[in-house]
């Protein structure tokens, strides 16, 4: 393989060369992302349903949702930081263990009965979830400014086969557990707890090298000679990467809020109205791809056209879907399914968006604890999604959530244009 040394030494530890490295990091990302998308589908697909025949209420069924996803914002914390003191592989491969083990604890729980065990699990289980966001952030870390977005596109694209094939998977994983003694909705946490065993035991083996740490190491050459600034100069990078972090927070934290309040009701309002799980499954299923599919494109339109606009495009896709699934009868499969597909596509043009802007706004030597900072106000305002949804419903109807959600996503539109504004 091809070395560089650091400019202006003669000798000194040789470091990997950078574009094979990152062809490297990018292969074993895509194979962990495709297991770990098998293992986020279940908690999606089932979790609401779950807590639902558990408890006999829909009142409570958003909970599971909110449960895995405040779950996942203490595992952003636990993964970002990990992964600052000691590389994104063992911080990564950590996060996806965690969640095979909240897996088996749904199983569990299902098994005895017992809807406290069923949260606790599910709490553990959102770290799963966290580590198949922060695995995006691992993507661009070797990227050059202008590819970031499509690296971090291909990387999310990754999570789109385990993605839609898991949902689909929940009535024959659910005959495969009765046999054992399991309930049937608890079947599709046996996929997810083998999924995420295997993506934290392909990113233990294979994520080498490091592509955190390989970042910064090849980044102290040019540190070296660029480190004495005017204090102007400091000053104003500052200024300039504050300014990039707090729309890019904004932008996920306000789509993550939407698709997750839209999105864990849907199955439940299916259900209602007499749909199977298999076609809620589908549905699942075709907004799990519209999620991550579409990210290819994503990622070249935010390096093409710039992040501000793709993060305005989020928040139109996001009301279309939302008037859609308050305007499509409680019958129609497939207006349900278009509905959760634009409120994939929305979602995953903020999240690609967001997060080229805040990789641009943060320097290497705080990259990872400041990203995983930010995964947990995303991770929390999904939890607020996910556990109000089932509020509202019980209280008012589907179609008022959705309304509501759509309506909310109009507000990163002004936000947005004060950041263009003072650019």
């Amino acid at each position: 393989m091809t070395t560089i040394a650091p400019a202006g030494t003669t000798a000194g530890p040789a470091m990997p060369d950078i574009a094979p490295a990152q062809r490297r990091v990018l292969r074993v990302l895509v194979a962990s992302q495709i297991l770990s998308g098998a293992g986020l589908a279940a908690g999606v697909t089932v979790g609401a349903l779950l807590a639902q025949d558990m408890l006999g209420s829909t009142t409570l069924a958003g909970l599971p949702s909110a449960l895995f996803t405040a779950g996942s914002a203490l595992a952003a914390v636990a993964v970002g930081r990990l992964s600052h003191t000691r590389g994104r592989r063992p911080g990564l491969a950590g996060g996806y263990l965690a969640g095979a083990l909240g897996s088996a604890g749904v199983i569990v729980a299902a098994v005895l009965n017992s809807p406290v065990l069923l949260f606790l699990a599910l709490f553990v289980y959102g770290a799963g979830s966290a580590t198949n966001l922060q695995a995006r952030y691992a993507g661009a870390d070797l990227a050059a400014p202008d590819r970031r977005g499509r690296a971090v596109s291909t990387v999310l694209v990754a999570t789109t086969l385990g993605g839609v094939v898991g949902p689909n998977l929940a009535a024959p994983t659910g005959t495969f557990a009765e046999t054992l003694g399991i309930p049937h909705l608890a079947g599709l946490f046996l996929l997810s707890g083998t999924a995420y065993a295997l993506a934290a035991l392909v990113l233990a083996l294979w994520l080498r090298p490091d592509p955190l740490l390989l970042a910064r190491a090849a980044a102290q050459p040019q540190t070296k000679t660029t480190s004495v600034q005017t204090p102007s100069a400091s000053a104003e990078k500052a200024e300039k990467a504050s300014g990039g972090v707090v729309p890019g927070v904004l932008v996920m934290v306000l789509t993550q809020l939407v698709m997750v309040a839209i999105m864990t009701m849907t199955p439940v309002h299916m259900h209602d109205h007499g749909h199977s799980t298999v076609a809620s499954g589908l549905v699942i299923a075709v907004h799990i791809g519209a999620m991550y599919l579409p990210s290819p494109l994503t990622g070249w339109l935010v390096d093409r056209w710039g992040r501000m606009k793709i993060a305005a495009a989020s928040g139109l896709t996001l009301l279309a879907a939302g008037v859609l699934a308050a305007l499509a009868p409680g019958d129609s499969v497939v207006l349900l399914a278009l509905a959760l597909a634009l409120l994939g596509l929305g979602w995953n043009f903020g999240l690609v968006a967001g997060t080229a802007i805040i990789t641009d706004a943060v320097p290497l030597a705080t990259r990872a604890k400041t990203q995983g900072l930010v995964d947990v106000a995303i991770a929390i305002a999904g939890a607020t999604g996910g556990m109000a949804s089932g509020i509202m419903v019980a209280a008012t109807s589907y179609p008022v959530l959705a309304l509501t959600g759509g309506a909310l996503s109009l507000a990163l539109l002004p936000a947005i244009a004060a950041t263009a504004h003072r650019r």
